[in-house]
């Protein structure tokens, strides 16, 4: 994980700046001239953690996607609607891409892997 860092000299934050001749990421005061080597080349993470609610929503806002492809091959096993749309993805957990579906019945939105 990264964290702040602080100039031993004046308590101000410490930046990463890359020193191009050496080809090493240090961390340099804009105050004074301190400057360290990194240990952690990790600058900045984004880690964006979704709710169960917020992905369901996304799935069932698919099944009225008009660029997916759809299917009248299957039925819904839960509301018994004869069309879904699907497509492929990588299921958590697995290796591989794995075949979703999601019926297109506004009202069920059911969704299964295949």
């Amino acid at each position: 994980m990264s964290t702040m860092k602080f100039c031993r000299e004046c308590n101000n934050i410490l930046y990463p700046k890359e020193d191009k001749e050496q080809k090493i990421l240090l961390y340099a005061c804009r105050n004074c001239d301190h400057q360290e080597a990194a240990d952690n080349f990790i600058v900045y993470r984004n880690q964006i953690h979704h709710s169960v609610a917020d992905r369901t929503r996304v799935l069932q806002d698919v099944a009225a996607d008009p660029t997916l492809p759809r299917t009248k091959a299957v039925k819904c096993i839960q509301c018994n609607h004869g069309e879904a749309v699907f497509f492929q993805a990588t299921a958590r957990g697995e290796e591989g891409m794995t075949l979703f579906f999601v019926c297109c019945n506004p009202s069920c939105a059911h969704r299964w892997k295949d």
